[in-house]
């Protein structure tokens, strides 16, 4: 009996010296970056060892009853150890996931593009301006740097219309015609209002970070942004006499509604828009379309 005794607990000994040496492994491979499997499967080989050992020990050689009981004990002991720490591992890692996913509070979205259709092409072509002319008014108004000029608000509305119609005399008059009228260029997207009334009733802060002209804002906010209702806060270019992608008017977002750059996202159609956010360390998606959004924002933040 005493010699079964001290056999017993030589190998529980070799057992956990063996239990020791997994459980190293296994952590090492925990926090390995990219080992997460690895380390999985390392601890489910380490566990049936220790499950194997403690019935090899006992049984080889003499065999006795209270060793295959103590043996038997091991392996429960062993077994129900196993699982709470695995139980606790599964909360604190569940816990910090949630938390890494939610640390976007707030999320800024551009307008053109991404909450409206802005198609002056089809505008344009409304026009049945023959292509000559339709390609010279286009590059004195929608494709011109006073187009993206105008957004910034610094001038009365005409004196931006005489500069693009100094860009193209022979055509003043239908100048002035499109740009009469090209508030009609602007639509809502279907999904708009749904998706930030969605995210608005999930606790996120919305905001509105958009370059867009006084004229412009003026002709289509009451009709084509419903969401306008959803934000926590809106910032248009001409209202403060910055635009994207310089860093200021990031900042200057940032500042006014007291955010932090760490928990926004800033979702822009246009890449130089989001690089511009970047610089002021503020996360970012460019802007696609809604599905590739959406699944960014679910993937990267845990937005749903």
């Amino acid at each position: 009996m005493d010699r079964d005794v001290t056999i017993l607990s030589t190998e529980i000994n070799k057992l956990q010296s063996a239990g020791e040496f997994f459980s190293g492994v296994f952590h090492i491979e925990v926090f390995m970056k990219n080992g997460k499997r690895i380390a999985a499967l390392l601890g489910v080989v380490a566990l049936l060892i220790i499950f194997c050992l403690p019935m090899f020990f006992a049984l080889k050689g003499d065999f006795s009853q209270e060793a295959f009981m103590a043996s038997l004990y091991t392996v429960l002991f062993v077994a129900v150890m196993g699982y709470v720490i695995w139980m606790v591992f599964r909360l604190v890692n569940k816990k910090k996931n949630e938390e890494d996913k939610r640390m976007i509070k707030n999320i800024v979205f551009d307008v053109g593009l991404v909450l409206v259709e802005f198609n002056w092409q089809s505008y344009l072509d409304s026009f049945h301006f023959d292509k000559e002319k339709r390609d010279k008014i286009a590059e004195a108004t929608f494709q011109s740097e006073v187009w993206d000029e105008r957004d910034k608000g610094l001038l009365e509305e005409r004196e931006y219309r005489e500069k693009f119609k100094a860009l193209a005399p022979e055509y003043a008059e239908d100048i002035e015609d499109v740009i009469r009228n090209s508030t009609r260029c602007v639509t809502k997207m279907d999904y708009a209002e749904t998706w930030t009334k969605y995210l608005k009733e999930q606790g996120y802060n919305l905001y509105i970070l958009s370059n867009y002209s006084r004229y412009m804002l003026d002709g289509t906010k009451q009709n084509e942004m419903p969401f306008l209702k959803y934000m926590d806060g809106v910032i248009f270019s001409c209202d403060v006499n910055q635009m994207k992608p310089d860093i200021e008017i990031y900042q200057t977002l940032l500042s006014k509604f007291n955010l932090k750059a760490e928990e926004t996202l800033f979702i822009d159609d246009r890449a130089e828009n989001c690089q511009g956010a970047e610089k002021a360390g503020i996360h970012t998606i460019q802007f696609k379309d809604l599905k590739q959004a959406a699944k960014e924002m679910e993937e990267t933040y845990g937005i749903k």
